[in-house]
């Protein structure tokens, strides 16, 4: 059998999650972030300003930069109540119509009769966005806050401004916990550009898609017909005879991990196929692969649960 992100008619689309402009925190104007990306070879961009009443609760409309060979979803990150250490909750939204009602967020600080994280977030699923929740490691959030989240699409886990900022870019751990709970949660890779540094074009979604448009890639977002990179490509993923099979770009490595300590490597040179048997992940209900190419980047796909086989 192999996994419906690498079947599903189309081809796929490069785009980034997380980005910022001056319309929020960011440096650069709408316009030069998209054509920035644009310029580099991204399809799509989601352009997501931080939904705050400093900044009159922007949900930056980046339709006026859309080309034939480019396009933007609408999106924003969203900020209401506190987490278990006192913070305001990062909710990452990517598909948000224009007009999704403000919350009492006036700043980056809790303040009296705000929404809980996990409602607003449940309010962004709810009026047709993919929700993921933001850099785990970086906000300090706990295992209890990550449950909180229940409509969650996926996981930030890997952040490149949080990387290049403060070494704080992981969310694996999250996932994996969440994951080993039963949780049906996808994982994904952005930037959180903001151009202040060299935060931008650091990791990445390549998205499964009959044609690069916003209602195309949201549907593919929401179904999980995706996988995150930061520079090698993941071409096919497949079980066969209690083996998985990985075909790729040329790495050095290929990881499947799975709940608990199950874990397993393939190393070589030049890899472009690998195949890994299953039976040391016999007790656990789903794996994830990961390949690594010879300079250390990485490629993730989102989990395989055994049950769906």
């Amino acid at each position: 059998m192999t996994l419906a992100a690498f079947t599903n008619p189309g081809r796929f689309w490069r785009g980034n999650l997380h980005t910022h402009s001056d319309r929020s925190d960011g440096v650069l104007p709408p316009e030069e972030v998209c054509r920035r990306y644009r310029a580099e070879g991204y399809d799509f961009l989601a352009l997501t300003d931080h939904f705050v009443g400093l900044y009159d609760y922007p949900i930056t409309d980046t339709t006026g930069y859309r080309r034939d060979d480019f396009t933007t979803i609408l999106g924003a990150e969203l900020h209401s109540g506190a987490m278990e250490n006192g913070e305001i909750w990062h909710v990452l939204a990517v598909g948000l119509p224009r007009d999704f009602a403000r919350p009492n967020a006036p700043h980056f600080f809790t303040v009296e009769d705000q929404e809980t994280g996990p409602e607003i977030a449940a309010r962004a699923r709810a009026a047709g966005a993919f929700v993921a929740i933001a850099h785990p490691q970086w906000s300090g959030m706990t295992l209890n806050d990550a449950r909180s989240i229940t409509e969650a699409h996926a996981v930030e886990i890997y952040n490149h401004g949080c990387a290049v900022e403060c070494d704080r870019p992981d969310g694996f751990h999250t996932l994996d916990l969440l994951l080993s709970e039963g949780r049906r949660l996808t994982l994904c890779a952005t930037d959180d550009a903001h151009f202040a540094g060299p935060d931008f074009f650091g990791g990445w979604v390549m998205v499964k898609a009959s044609e690069n448009s916003p209602e195309a890639l949201l549907s593919a977002l929401t179904t999980g017909a995706f996988y995150s990179s930061q520079g090698p490509e993941i071409h096919d993923i497949r079980i066969e005879d209690d083996h998985v099979i990985v075909e790729s770009s040329a790495v050095s490595t290929l990881v499947v991990a799975g709940q608990g300590s199950a874990a397993g490597a393939v190393h070589g040179a030049s890899v472009t196929r690998a195949r890994m048997p299953l039976d040391r992940f016999a007790a656990s209900p789903w794996i994830r692969v990961t390949v690594v190419d010879a300079a250390g980047r990485r490629a993730w796909a989102n989990p395989i649960w055994f049950e769906d086989l």
